[in-house]
């Protein structure tokens, strides 16, 4: 099921497939919640869902601005050899012992978050993209924060409100993931009744602090 999903500033009709209340029904092995971030993402999840022995239904929360986002590409390679990858680590050349910070995300404020970074020359926050919030892939993620050491600074971060998207049903996951010890926080829009606001202005505040939060160090 193709749900659109993504805050784009265009309220909240047009913002949010509600995430929270699917993976409130996740047990069990009983659905897949999904976030594919790259062309190569979606055609190997179709085509895992084809393949696939297991018959479970699939909801794909898809965001309709990474229609023409110029950095949402794969390559042919990535079309013709790859597979679907539940979570996707950094994708720049950080040098894991400068790594302080790293941020989970889901969706398309990664590509904000990526942009922002690259714009700041930051090094020090690396990035590791959840593809899959269910069935959560716990070892795969462990393997991509493994090489940073330093890091004893763990962020989600959502476009949604905190008492929606994926912060409440899925943080005790992340802290699965971390060391023992580490810190994790949230990074997102404050709680709120509705899904998103109604003004482009607003929207553009909260998404900037949003991306801010999550990028900048204590």
């Amino acid at each position: 099921m193709l749900l659109p999903h993504g805050y784009e500033g265009q309220g909240p009709e047009h913002s949010s497939a509600r995430l929270e209340r699917y993976l409130q029904l996740c047990a069990e092995q009983n659905m897949q919640v999904v976030i594919p971030s790259t062309p190569a993402q979606v055609y190997h999840m179709i085509r895992r869902q084809v393949v696939r022995p297991m018959r479970r239904p699939l909801i794909v929360m898809s965001p309709k601005s990474l229609l023409r986002h110029p950095l949402c590409t794969s390559s042919i390679e990535d079309l013709a050899e790859g597979t679907f990858e539940p979570a996707i680590g950094e994708v720049d050349e950080l040098k894991a012992e400068n790594v302080k910070r790293v941020v989970f995300c889901s969706g398309k404020v990664y590509f904000d978050l990526l942009e922002q970074r690259r714009s700041n020359e930051q090094d020090d926050v690396a990035i590791v993209r959840i593809e899959q919030l269910y069935p959560f892939p716990l070892e795969d993620v462990k393997a991509k924060i493994a090489e940073y050491t330093n890091a004893q600074d763990f962020v989600w971060c959502q476009e949604e409100p905190q008492n929606q998207g994926a912060w409440y049903s899925s943080q005790h996951n992340f802290r699965a993931a971390i060391p023992a010890g580490a810190d994790l926080k949230y990074a997102g829009r404050p709680a709120s009744a509705s899904p998103a606001v109604g003004y482009m202005s607003v929207h553009l505040k909260q998404q900037k602090a949003l991306i801010s939060d999550a990028l900048t160090l204590d």
